[in-house]
């Protein structure tokens, strides 16, 4: 009989989480509905979260917290204002929206919206949860070596993964 897989570099992994923050107020959950997939060791997941879950196996049960600079980063200062004009007509804009732009250097940038007053659109290149501690409550539900094809494209493929 063989031991049960570990999480560790060039493995598909199945989780269910929930994400606090210090508040205590939740954030995202994946409980009741279908666990989160990704790729061990490929940037799928937060930094800190993906260290905390090495060695992990299916059944397990993880409490992690991950500091900012291991989370989504440091908050680096105020978002900018941006005229509702600036955007498309038809696109539905809300607070926590990620959309490509480019800068002045005409490099491709994320920025999320932050915040919407009116017709000004406060956009930055901070995540939305840039300078927050996460708190992950994790069930490890699948462990497996990952297919060449998914190493090669550095996500998941399958019927629940991205293709």
């Amino acid at each position: 009989m063989s031991s049960p897989q570990q999480i560790a570099a060039d493995t598909v992994v199945g989780i269910h989480y929930t994400l606090t923050l210090d508040s205590g107020a939740q954030v995202d959950s994946s409980v009741g509905g279908e666990p989160l997939l990704y790729l061990h060791g490929h940037g799928n997941i937060v930094p800190g979260l993906e260290r905390q879950l090495e060695g992990h196996k299916a059944g397990d049960k993880v409490q992690a917290v991950v500091p900012a600079a291991e989370g989504y980063g440091e908050s680096t200062g105020e978002p900018q204002a941006v005229h509702r004009r600036e955007f498309p007509k038809d696109v539905q804009l809300y607070e926590g929206m990620p959309f490509r732009a480019t800068n002045s250097a005409g490099e491709e940038v994320v920025l999320w919206i932050h915040a919407i007053r009116g017709a000004q659109i406060y956009v930055h290149t901070d995540h939305p949860l840039a300078g927050q501690t996460l708190h992950f409550d994790i069930d490890v539900v699948d462990v497996r070596d990952a297919s060449e094809d998914e190493i090669e494209h550095g996500h998941v493929h399958g019927p629940h993964g991205a293709h």
